[in-house]
């Protein structure tokens, strides 16, 4: 079967044909529908995260159940699957509360999951080691509910964490509206009546927010206009939760100067900023988070959110064959909503 393999930092994707993978004892093989390509593949892809290769791409996957190994019971063939992205040991803690984005023994596993260290989605097949990562899709579309997996869990992890915050008069901010940020308007508008602010450097992508039910909209090209239109929208109570989905040093220090007292901050973009901190600049009782992923359980969630027609990811499909193609346009930020490759 062809696959798109990560090879070494540095090194570009590579398509080539690989064995079709076998379930062993315990283990399950899904026939995959469509898998993700994310701002974290690039990560992989161009910076150096310790993560050895060669492995297939892909950490944003669904599909249907292709064959089960001695032992797995529950499932059955043809069942229509979306993959937990984050694999920790399964015996910590955390990863018994399905948290396994915070595994305790992370470190020792030698990978962060599928397409992520190991095997992933973007090939005809794909292992899952365990058939605790498979979440029912409960009748959606496997194509259109591969990014449900990361561009959905992520924000959903956040906002959940937050929700006592938003209340009807606090207003939240989300800066990055891309495949996670387009998520996040639509997650919070689902569940918050909270004021929304939609903020990016790009006018398609926040006319986008403001369809998606965004109430205002900011342009950040220019950081002190930018500042100045969302202090006017707040007063002198500020933000009260802002979701940084770019990380970059403008946004984060956008966020730090708009958030109010008693706010939260979260930044979950991987773009490289720092929040700085002095006396009261982030002001006196921000919280700032660093959110990874989701847990199983907010999977479920997520699935039964997009399930009821309240989420759904605006999904852009090619082939597996333009894998490389596609990884260019999202560097040159030319990717709509999520791209999904078919294989």
């Amino acid at each position: 079967m062809k696959a798109v393999r990560f090879v070494e930092s540095g090194h570009p994707a590579e398509i080539v044909d690989i064995k079709a993978p076998t379930p062993g004892p315990g283990e399950v093989v899904i026939k995959v529908a469509g898998a993700g390509v994310c701002h974290s593949d690039l990560h992989v892809l161009d910076h150096d995260m310790g993560l050895p290769g060669p492995f297939t791409l892909g950490h944003e996957n669904a599909g249907w159940i292709s064959a089960l190994g001695d032992g797995v019971t529950g499932w059955k063939e043809g069942d229509a699957v979306a993959v937990y992205g984050p694999w920790g040991c399964g015996r910590c803690h955390t990863c018994q509360t399905s948290m396994e984005n915070y595994c305790e023994n992370h470190a020792s596993l030698g990978t962060m999951g599928g397409g992520l260290g190991s095997d992933g989605g973007m090939a005809e097949y794909m292992r899952i080691p365990s058939p605790r990562l498979l979440v029912s899709l409960q009748g959606l579309d496997p194509i259109a509910a591969a990014p449900l997996s990361d561009a959905a869990l992520t924000p959903y992890h956040a906002i959940k964490a937050a929700l006592p915050m938003l209340t009807p008069e606090a207003t939240v901010l989300v800066v990055g509206i891309g495949g996670l940020g387009h998520m996040a308007v639509q997650i919070l508008r689902a569940m918050t009546s909270a004021q929304l602010i939609a903020a990016d450097i790009d006018d398609d992508k926040l006319a986008h927010a403001k369809k998606l039910g965004a109430a205002h909209t900011v342009n950040t090209g220019d950081p002190k206009k930018a500042l100045e239109a969302i202090r006017d929208l707040t007063g002198p109570r500020g933000i009260t939760v802002a979701l940084d989905f770019v990380g970059a040093q403008p946004t984060i220090d956008l966020c730090v100067q708009v958030v109010g007292r008693n706010s939260r901050l979260y930044v979950v973009g991987l773009a490289g900023g720092v929040v700085n901190y002095e006396a009261n600049n982030p002001p006196y009782g921000c919280q700032v988070m660093v959110p990874y992923w989701g847990s199983r359980t907010e999977l479920m969630e997520v699935i039964a959110l997009a399930a009821a027609d309240h989420i759904r990811a605006d999904v852009e499909t090619f082939p597996l064959e333009q894998a490389v193609e596609v990884y260019q346009r999202l560097r040159d930020g030319k990717i709509h909503g999520r791209a999904v490759l078919l294989p």
